[in-house]
C-alpha cells in the first residue's frame, strides 16, 4: 500500500503572485497590523490592503485579529463587514461581492492537497460570495466555491458546493435548509 511522502511534495506551478520582498514584507504587516488588536481602525487596513494590490470599496470594515494570506489576490466590494478571527487564506482569487457579512472565526479556503496522491499535491480554486451573502461565525467556505446572492451559510457549517442564491445553508457538509427571505 502506499503512502503520503511530503519530502516528494512540490507545489509546481503554483505561483501566488507578488515578488518574494512584497510577500515577505506582507507577511510582516499582516502579522502586525491585521492579526493583532492594536489597530481596529478600518480605513488604515483599508489603505494597506490597497497599497499591497486589494481591490476594497467603500465602508469596508476589517475587525481585529484577521488574516489575508496575499491582498493582491483579493477583490471586495462595499459595505462589507469581516469580523475578528476571520481567516481568508487566499492562494488564488477571493471575490466578497457588497453588502456580504463574513462573522467572527469563518474561513475563506482556496486550497486544498490531493490526498491519492503520494506526492499530497496542492489543489487550488476561487471563491466567490456574491453580494447580500452572510457567512456564519466559525463557517468554512472550501476551494472553489460560490456563494450566490444572499446565500447564508450558518453557524459551523462547511460548504463544500456552490451555493444557491437566497438560500439558507446548514451542517457539514452544508445542505439546503430553507429559503431566504428578506422582508
Amino acid at each position: 500500500m502506499q503512502q503520503t511522502d511530503l519530502f516528494s511534495y512540490n507545489n509546481y506551478p503554483y505561483n501566488p503572485g507578488g515578488s518574494a520582498l512584497k510577500r515577505v514584507v506582507w507577511y510582516y504587516v499582516n502579522a502586525l497590523v491585521f492579526k493583532s488588536s492594536l489597530f481596529p481602525f478600518y480605513a488604515f487596513k483599508n489603505g494597506l490592503l490597497r497599497l499591497f494590490g486589494a481591490k476594497i470599496g467603500k465602508e469596508v470594515e476589517i475587525k481585529p485579529c484577521v488574516s489575508v494570506k496575499y491582498p493582491w489576490l483579493l477583490t471586495i466590494g462595499n459595505e462589507v463587514w469581516i469580523g475578528e478571527k476571520v481567516w481568508i487564506d487566499n492562494l488564488v482569487m477571493v471575490t466578497i461581492g457588497s453588502n456580504v457579512c463574513i462573522s467572527p472565526g469563518a474561513v475563506l479556503l482556496t486550497g486544498s492537497h490531493n490526498y491519492k496522491k503520494t506526492t499530497f499535491d496542492l489543489l487550488t480554486g476561487n471563491v466567490v460570495l456574491e453580494d447580500g451573502v452572510w457567512i456564519g461565525a466559525g463557517a468554512i467556505v472550501n476551494m472553489g466555491v460560490t456563494a450566490a446572492s444572499h446565500a447564508v451559510l450558518s453557524s459551523g457549517s462547511v460548504a463544500t458546493k456552490d451555493l444557491e442564491p437566497y438560500t439558507v445553508y446548514q451542517g457539514n457538509p452544508a445542505v439546503k435548509v430553507r429559503h431566504r427571505i428578506i422582508g
